[in-house]
């Protein structure tokens, strides 16, 4: 029992990590109708930024708040420069330019700061969360944070005018275009928060799996699984949707003969196969209906 426990809360922690970059799938993909194939590698390069900034000597808090600044402002320039142009364009040369940014950004990371592994600490410390051996306080501080985000996520798309402007342009973008708002902007605002929600999980699952420019690849799947699953049509199912891919992959892992820790991405995608063919929209999403 004690076992199965530790696996739960550890999967709840890695969920949070995955809930993170889902959300922020989530939100590009409400805005352009495609997913951002290069999620992972913007997350990876502000995870870079804020560890050269801790390198020059700014607190790891100082250095948290800069690298979100920073992402939000990359996130909305990557989106004027190169994906509004492409806003008509067909799908595969969307793709491409996800692609195209994911190679970049890979390349570039491993230009400036090389491929070698390095640590990135944590400012909750690796001890056990209240003396219990069940979870450490890394992992509870990536629950917290990740709950806090959320929270502020909520009231910021519930109770604010930009908020509702944006929530407005991805759900009936001709009708917020008819009574005044900047449609375009709104996507650019998506890009940038985006960017940085995505931050966010990079930064807190860098401790785990250590900083070099390929260490989102992975999260990435997980994410895109977590949103499959909760419905790419619902940022409440994708955050579901992460901590559910977390719990079942650690139970898999442990549970499943054969399965191990070598087998749990391919058990991500074939969360994504089977979700596709059982419920295309997810447990949350809703099916898009289109009138002909």
């Amino acid at each position: 029992m004690e076992l199965f426990i530790n696996q739960i809360l550890s999967g709840i922690a890695t969920g949070a990590i995955y809930a993170c970059m889902a959300l922020a799938v989530v939100m590009i993909y409400q805005a352009i109708d495609h997913l951002n194939f290069a999620q992972g590698e913007m997350a990876m390069f502000s995870t870079f930024i804020s560890w050269q900034l801790m390198q020059w000597g700014f607190p790891y808090w100082g250095a948290f708040v800069l690298t979100l600044i920073f992402s939000f402002i990359g996130g909305i320039v990557i989106e004027r420069v190169l994906f509004k142009p492409l806003a008509k364009a067909p799908i595969l040369t969307n793709v491409a330019g996800f692609i195209a940014l994911f190679a970049i950004l890979n390349s570039s990371a491993g230009l400036i700061w090389d491929f070698t592994i390095k640590e990135y600490p944590t400012p909750f410390g690796s001890a056990p969360f209240l003396g219990s051996q069940l979870i450490s306080t890394h992992q509870a501080g990536m629950i917290g944070v990740t709950v806090l985000l959320l929270i502020a996520l909520y009231a910021f798309f519930r109770y604010t005018r930009v908020g509702l402007a944006m929530r407005a342009a991805a759900s009936v973008p001709e009708s917020a275009r008819l009574v005044g708002i900047n449609t375009s902007w709104m996507i650019a605002l998506g890009w940038g928060m985006a960017a940085a929600i995505g931050s966010i999980a990079g930064m807190l699952i860098a401790p785990v799996v250590f900083l070099e420019p390929n260490m989102m690849v992975s999260i990435l799947l997980y994410g895109f699984a977590a949103a499959v699953l909760g419905g790419l049509t619902s940022p409440f199912g994708a955050v579901i949707g992460g901590f559910l891919v977390g719990i079942i992959e650690n139970l898999a892992g442990t549970y499943i003969p054969g399965v191990g820790n070598e087998l749990k991405l391919p058990i991500a995608l074939a969360l994504i196969i089977t979700v596709l063919v059982i419920k295309p929209a997810g447990l949350f999403g809703r099916p898009i209906v289109k009138r002909v």
